[in-house]
């Protein structure tokens, strides 16, 4: 009897044990075909496409540094408030708005107290001004007493339709590398489907100036009427927009 129920046992443990090496290779088969199911078989082509443009600044920020100085053959000093007040008056006439001017720097916090501690001490004050129109900049310049500019220099520029023009270019991108798709799809003898993916990559690119010209330096040795402005130059702002596309392919 003991052996009976014995036997029985073992027959019982062997009946569990392939139970469940059927439902572990069960398991596994779904496991596989769920796997296989959500792999992505289709056909692709990857390509990127480009545009660039160039455009002209037409906002400008000028930085102009005053300082004051001594009169020739006298100690009569050329204060910064009077240079300060030329430069308002210039702005002003320039059509330039108020809120367009700006003091940058001064050198000095408290240059009152370093005119008395020291008679030779000479302000320097800095501002900044945003044109629209490098004319109007000559204007300024010209309506200023030269040897109460330190210098001058191109701090920075930027063009007010920036935005659309990028947006343009990234379209134009993205159309120039579904047009290099189509064309290589169809050397092939395929065309090209649904776009699976797409990939900015920005390559803008912003020159900005290297222009400071010491005013004071230009006129030295000629009087002031006869002191040339320097000639202002700087490059245009150059734009570059690359798009990185994946394409299905079809027959």
């Amino acid at each position: 009897m003991e052996r009976s129920d014995s036997m029985h046992l073992r027959t019982n443990t062997q009946k569990n044990s392939m139970k469940k090496l059927v439902f572990i290779a069960l398991l596994s088969s779904l496991s596989l075909s769920g796997f296989s199911q959500n792999v992505d078989t289709r056909r692709r082509i990857e390509v990127s496409g480009s545009a660039e443009a160039e455009v002209t600044p037409d906002i400008i920020y000028v930085g102009i540094s005053l300082k004051e100085y001594f009169r020739d053959n006298t100690k009569k000093k050329v204060e910064i408030e009077e240079l300060e007040k030329q430069l308002q008056t210039a702005v002003l006439n320039a059509g330039i708005p108020k809120e367009n001017f700006t003091i940058n720097n001064i050198s000095s916090y408290n240059y009152a107290y370093e005119r008395k501690k020291n008679p030779g001490f000479l302000a320097r004050k800095q501002y900044r001004i945003k044109v629209t129109d490098l004319n109007r900049y000559n204007q300024i310049i010209s309506a200023i007493d030269p040897k109460g500019v330190e210098y001058t220099n191109i701090e920075s520029y930027d063009y007010s339709k920036i935005e659309a023009l990028k947006q343009d270019l990234k379209i134009r991108a993205l159309r120039a590398a579904k047009d290099k798709a189509s064309y290589l799809a169809a050397a092939v003898d395929d065309r090209v489907g649904d776009a699976l993916e797409i990939q900015e990559i920005n390559n803008e690119y912003y020159p900005q100036p290297m222009y400071r010209a010491n005013v004071a330096m230009l006129d030295k040795g000629m009087g002031a009427e006869a002191a040339p402005m320097p000639d202002i130059d700087f490059k245009k702002i150059k734009l570059n927009y690359q798009m990185r596309a994946v394409f299905e392919l079809k027959k």
